[in-house]
Order: structure tokens, then C-alpha cells, then sequence
């Protein structure tokens, strides 16, 4: 497919090729949501801990008796209905880790890019990475790109000005291609990304590294 290549002024240079198989494939939407769902899982620390009726602190005697007085029944000071009592079914610290097999997080990965380049929110920018350090420098090329929401800005390799320009901007966010996650894909409205980036796509989720289809293949006679 054809990718459009712009500069930091928003004016169009030409047209490179790109992979079909990274940004042009239909979108596997079952794919792309469970790699969402497990990324956000693998976020959380789990650590929530509650004290059962076992664990906190308080006598162990029978609180009253259990007949001739006209109350409730009651048998510890530690239960869960008493004030100061354990809790009933509290959580425990805990792994909430998902795992997906890397042929699902690639398929994920494609099809966000995909869908990108299909809605037409994918931006190809010549001399991305060619920045002083100035947070100025990239909302000044962002707002020449028609970049007005949220936007992941994508590099070749690590660019340290780039980012931290980057940091202070509400809407952008940047980090190389090799770190590109499903979360940060579907959470931009714009995707904005380097030559170098697109190469760097095209060399990690394409060619040899999709897996392929499973059964014998039948040889051209």
C-alpha cells in the first residue's frame, strides 16, 4: 500500500510503499480487544489485602452464651458483622497477569496499524527526529500536521530530544517503534511516525515473523 510522506511544515513530499501485511490487513477486532484486556491487566500491582476474621485482632471467647438470654446467637467478637471484625470475601494480594501467545500480540499490533491506515489517521514525517529538544519545535510541526487530539508519535530507534520535547505536550506521546504496545495504539487518535518507524514495523511484525498458515502447502505443478 501507499503511505503518504509529509514534512514538519504539513506539506506533502511524496509516497513510499509499505508492507500490506503490517498496515494493510483487515483488522482483527476479537484480537485486538483481548490484547487490550490483557495489557491492562498486566498493569495492575494486585496488591489489595483485607484481614479475615482469623487474622484480626480480638478475643477468641464466646461472646455470650448461647441460651436462656432472648438474643442472637453470637460466638466471636471477630466476625465480619461486628465493628472491627475481619471482612467476609475481601481480596488478597494476587496476579491478575494475562498471557497471550506472541502469534496473537503480533496480529494485534498489525491490525492496529491497520486500522490506522485505513481511517486515515496515519501520518508518515520526514525530519521527525531532527529536533532541538524543544517542546515548541514538535507542537509547532503537530499543529502544521493538523494534530489537534491525542497523538503517539513513533521513531525509528530511541530519541531521547524527541521525547523528552515530547513529555511536556498533554496530547503526545513518543517512544520507538520497538516499544509500541496495543494500549497506547488504540488510546491515539493520531499516529505519527518516522520513515525509519514505518522500516522499523515492516522488519519486526512482517515478513518472515508472521507465522505461517498451518498444513501442508500445495506446490505449484
Amino acid at each position: 500500500m501507499k503511505l503518504t510522506v509529509f514534512d514538519t511544515a504539513g506539506a506533502r513530499l511524496r509516497e513510499i510503499d509499505a508492507a500490506d501485511e503490517v498496515f494493510g490487513i483487515e483488522p482483527n477486532r476479537a484480537v485486538l480487544h483481548q490484547a487490550y484486556i490483557a495489557q491492562m491487566a498486566n498493569r495492575r500491582a494486585g496488591n489489595a489485602s483485607t484481614k479475615g476474621r482469623g487474622e484480626v485482632r480480638g478475643s477468641t471467647i464466646k461472646i455470650r452464651k448461647q441460651k436462656g438470654l432472648g438474643r442472637s446467637r453470637q460466638g466471636s467478637i471477630r466476625a465480619s458483622h461486628h465493628v472491627g471484625g475481619g471482612v467476609a470475601f475481601g481480596p488478597k494480594p494476587h496476579s491478575f497477569a494475562k498471557d497471550l501467545p506472541r502469534t496473537m500480540r503480533r496480529l494485534a499490533l498489525r491490525s492496529a496499524l491497520s486500522s490506522h491506515a485505513a481511517a486515515g489517521t496515519l501520518l508518515v514525517v520526514q525530519g521527525l527526529t531532527a529536533t532541538d529538544g524543544k517542546t515548541r519545535t514538535v507542537q509547532a510541526a503537530l499543529a502544521a500536521l493538523g494534530v489537534d487530539r491525542t497523538a503517539l508519535v513513533v521513531t525509528g530507534e530511541h530519541a531521547p530530544e524527541l521525547t523528552r520535547a515530547a513529555r511536556n505536550i498533554d496530547i503526545a506521546k513518543a517512544l520507538p517503534a520497538q516499544n509500541l504496545n496495543v494500549v497506547d495504539l488504540v488510546n491515539a487518535h493520531r499516529l505519527v511516525l518516522s520513515e525509519d518507524a514505518v522500516r522499523k514495523c515492516e522488519a519486526l511484525w512482517g515478513g518472515a515473523n508472521i507465522k505461517p498458515q498451518r498444513g501442508r502447502v500445495k506446490e505449484a505443478v
